[in-house]
């Protein structure tokens, strides 16, 4: 019996079925680091328009979480796309490494006393420590495919970055945005520290809420003052020996009840709601009063021998308490604006670890929220607690530490967001923000937002490079003390200003512009790291020749419009009156399969490590181009099954293609297009669509719409359709039949776009395909130009007359199901189907040829069309079992199989192709 295998086109691939991508992907990195493609990329788009993405820097503190893996992998996506596009993108990562977490590693693990190390010899360790997690994350950042300058990245704690920073310090300075005073600001007891907004999260904490009372001294003949109370409300007790007034709205109306004895004062609004909770059930109200009425009233503070008098802010509102504000300018932000307003004392009595002073007699020493029991206590028996409960509610956290902060008047340095805010909100108006919410955010944040307090009490992070006047204290900051500091530290870094005395700091012939002194003192304290990572527009953007400012786009997370957003807007404007973005894209937080926040205490984490290493981190990057990225996303080992099991479908359709390829010249072999079947010409039209939605989908950043239109072309269109129908002509016929190379030249278009198109998201396993791809002379896919549609491959008829055809190849693929599942036939080369069209489709079915290998049948009757069928069902179709014997070199079932003596296993068309090209091959 003849062997007719050799006769058959078999698919023929190097290409591996499997990935195994944990291991094949560190060899596809170490051959990219031998060529330099970074480089060789930037040089083949020198001269070209340029797209810079300026890298948000990551806090080098610990190894990477999925939030970062998605973050990099998503500026990767655009980076590599902006470079196949023609642009000419650099890529610069950075790392933020000064700060608190660090010097709290550095004290914690290992085992540093930060007060009694000197302070050179203490930075040096957390730099250290810092610089070693910028490695162990560049490491990581690397392994999943991220590419970037990866040997020159920015580093907050480099010279050349720390003198940038000062300069734009002086800048802010120089434009008098820069000043020092006095203001209740969030401070970290824990930190030991001033925080911003940005370092600022809200937790649940369960607080006392004590309704106090504060006797009437001065009524001004207004309020009697025997027994006449004035009640407010506080869910912190601590707070009360600062007390210097009581705060009221003029235009709100109040009450005076009285109950029990005693007269109450609260705004009408909020009666019933009080004597409810103080559980007062007989009461009247005596007198009613408007808000501006009550202007001279003098309370007695309840614990110490000092007068609480009523003052007037909008900030008080009926939402809650009493309409009668407890108020202590040294411990809240609105309680020191209305201090200032009525030139109230700024009374602070609690210190930098939160311990309460001596200003705060018979509590002094104790921690502020341990001092609450005991003052709740001391008010409880003086008389004065109208109503002691307990509340949950989200109070203000340091983000770090996770443990509450305090309002607590310090004199701190503070940029004047007054100064520029205007302009911040002009500016914000012409940067394309997406999600497009993102405008509206950042607007009301910066519209709301008070001054920036910039000064740390830290030891690790950029000095402020400030001296004072031994003489008369006075703050001195000149133009050429900027520029001397900035110098020194571009050639020495920052702790110079540590490691010298004064007069090493400065240039010859200062004076003091108060008093002419000549002594000075450095200060303490450090900026913000906020104001670290705010000016890396001006130490990258402006400092590095392959870079540009502003940077095109702004890439992170939802929490940066509070953050890195926020402060470098804030430092740009200030120094150069424009953003140093034109884009801001922001994403949403990695949740588990649940949608539940990943945290380690439930044990839900889940880590970019060990994901490449089970799955390798092209499956990772896929899953974030499956994500819809601007919102929470969902991840867990359920999921990256499933998208392990898309990349399986899309690597089975390259090899498909590249097996297919085998032995084809793109040179020699490629038909023109008029050339090419009608088949053919149907689907290089639908690539040409997809190139066009792909496109679309990168400039948009829309990565979920790329991730669904490639899967779904590769899945449904060519699994399930198209590639299945090339079978027959692809395997049987002649390896140079003009049908099987129109095929072929299709079938390489298709390959070439699909590779490039899919090379940004799963860059390793496209640089793996790139190799076999027949005739292409680039090294890499990197260094291909991204697939742009041709108009002349469109064709709306043939589209439509192919789309109707497969519509009725859907009815023709159901009927042969229902034969399968009543087991008439088993696959449906074993059928026969007889087609009895409508008026309407008839003509189209007459017209096509080769219907047997549309619907990958045997053998097809199409009969007369018949009024009997509907305009809906368009097509009425039975299955047969099909005639004759099945061929043995294509699988058909023909009634010619038998019918010629030389090959009596093969069908007329096999053993006419079988006679002419393989004349070797005979029946034994």
């Amino acid at each position: 019996m003849a062997d007719y295998s050799k006769t058959v086109n078999l698919p023929k691939t190097e290409f591996p079925m499997r990935g195994n991508l944990p291991n094949k992907e560190p060899e596809m990195q170490k051959w990219w680091e031998e060529v330099n493609i970074y480089q060789q990329v930037l040089d083949k788009r020198k001269g070209n328009p340029s797209f810079i993405l300026h890298d948000g820097p990551p806090y080098a503190n610990g190894d990477l979480h999925i939030g970062h893996a998605l973050n990099k992998t998503l500026k990767d996506f655009i980076i590599r796309y902006k470079s196949m596009k023609g642009y000419y993108a650099p890529y610069v990562p950075g790392w933020d490494t000064h700060g608190l977490p660090i010097e709290h590693a550095v004290v914690t693990k290992k085992k540093v006393d930060r007060r009694s190390v000197d302070p050179v010899e203490f930075r040096e360790k957390c730099k250290e420590y810092a610089l070693s997690f910028v490695e162990k994350q560049k490491s990581q950042f690397k392994r999943l495919g991220v590419r970037g300058d990866w040997d020159n990245p920015y580093i907050t704690l480099l010279p050349e970055y720390e003198a940038a920073q000062i300069r734009v310090f002086g800048e802010m300075v120089k434009q008098g945005h820069i000043y020092r005073g006095m203001k209740s600001i969030y401070w970290s007891p824990t930190s030991e520290t001033a925080l911003a907004e940005a370092e600022i999260e809200y937790h649940d904490k369960r607080s006392a809420s004590i309704y106090v009372m504060f006797p009437v001294k001065q009524g001004n003949g207004v309020l009697p003052v025997d027994d006449t109370y004035v009640v407010i409300w506080t869910t912190t007790p601590w707070t009360i020996p600062a007390n210097v007034a009581i705060c009221l709205n003029e235009e709100l109306e109040y009450s005076l009840v009285e109950t029990g004895g005693r007269k109450l004062l609260m705004a009408t609004a909020l009666v019933e709601e009080v004597m409810k909770v103080a559980e007062l059930t007989e009461y009247k109200t005596v007198a009613q009063y408007k808000g501006s009425d009550l202007a001279g009233v003098v309370c007695q503070h309840p614990l110490y021998d000092r007068e609480s008098p009523i003052v007037f802010g909008d900030h008080v509102t009926v939402d809650a308490g009493t309409g009668c504000v407890h108020t202590a300018p040294g411990h809240g932000e609105e309680d020191f604006r209305v201090g200032q307003k009525y030139n109230l004392e700024v009374l602070c009595p609690v210190d930098g670890k939160g311990r309460l002073t001596a200003q705060a007699p018979g509590f002094e020493g104790l921690f502020y929220d341990d001092a609450n029991k005991p003052i709740t206590e001391k008010l409880a028996e003086r008389g004065y607690l109208l109503k002691l409960n307990f509340i949950t509610h989200q109070y203000p956290h340091d983000w770090r530490t996770k443990k509450p902060v305090i309002f607590r008047a310090t004199e701190q340095w503070f940029a004047s967001i007054d100064g520029f805010r205007q302009a911040m909100l002009d500016e914000i108006k012409k940067v394309k923000w997406t999600p497009a919410w993102g405008e509206l955010r950042i607007h009301n944040m910066i519209a709301d937002r008070g001054d920036w307090c910039i000064s740390r009490q830290r030891i690790w992070g950029v000095p402020l490079p400030i001296f004072y006047c031994e003489k008369c204290g006075e703050p001195h900051i000149t133009e050429e003390t900027i520029k001397f500091i900035s110098d020194l530290f571009a050639r020495e870094g920052s702790s110079a200003w540590y490691a010298k005395d004064v007069h090493e700091l400065m240039p010859e012939g200062q004076s003091c512009r108060a008093c002419h002194g000549t002594e000075f003192r450095k200060e303490t304290d450090t900026m913000d790291v906020w104001f670290d990572s705010g000016s890396s527009h001006k130490a990258v953007l402006e400092g590095r020749d392959d870079l540009s400012w502003p940077a095109d786009l702004y890439l992170e997370g939802s929490d940066q419009y509070r953050g890195w957003f926020n402060s470098s807007l804030s430092t740009a404007v200030a120094t150069k009156g424009q953003a140093p973005y034109k884009q801001v894209l922001s994403h949403g937080f990695t949740m588990d399969g649940e949608g539940r926040k990943m945290s380690k205490s439930l044990g839900n984490t889940i880590e970019p490590a060990k994901v490449i290493n089970m799955y390798g981190a092209d499956i990772l990057r896929l899953w974030v181009a499956s994500s819809d990225y601007q919102s929470d996303q969902r991840l867990s080992d359920a999921i990256l099954k499933q998208i392990a099991e898309v990349y399986r479908k899309l690597r089975n359709t390259f090899r498909f293609l590249l097996g297919n390829l085998h032995g084809f010249d793109p040179t020699s072999d490629r038909l023109p297009y008029e050339q090419l079947t009608e088949l053919d010409r149907f689907a290089l039209a639908k690539l040409q669509r997809l190139i066009d939605r792909v496109t679309k989908g990168y400039d948009e950043y829309d990565f979920h719409q790329v991730y669904v239109d490639l899967h779904t072309f590769c899945n449904v269109f060519l699994s399930q359709f198209y590639l299945d129908v090339l079978k027959d002509r692809l395997y049987v016929l002649p390896a140079d039949a003009p049908v099987r190379r129109s095929a072929q030249t299709v079938l390489y278009d298709m390959l070439q776009a699909l590779v490039t198109m899919v090379a940004p998201i799963i860059p390793h396993t496209a640089d793996e395909v790139w190799k076999h791809v027949p005739g292409v002379t680039e090294i890499s896919v990197q260094l291909a130009d991204f697939p742009v549609s041709n108009p002349a491959y469109a064709d709306e008829a043939l589209e439509a007359k192919w789309d109707r055809l497969l519509e009725l190849r859907d009815v023709v693929l159901k009927a042969l199901e229902e034969a399968r599942a009543a087991k008439l036939i088993g696959n449906s080369l074993g059928a026969k189907v007889v087609l009895t069209p409508n008026e309407e489709v008839a003509t189209l079915l007459a017209e096509s040829e080769e219907l047997d290998q549309l619907f990958i049948v045997s053998q097809v009757e199409l009969k007369p069309a018949s009024a009997d069928v509907s305009k809906e069902a368009k097509l009425h179709v039975e299955v047969e079992v099909a005639e004759g014997e099945k061929c043995d070199r294509c699988r058909m079932i023909l009634p010619s199989v038998g019918t010629h003596a030389d090959h009596p296993e093969l069908c007329s068309r096999c053993v006419d192709i079988v006679r002419e090209h393989y004349p070797d091959v005979a029946a034994e």
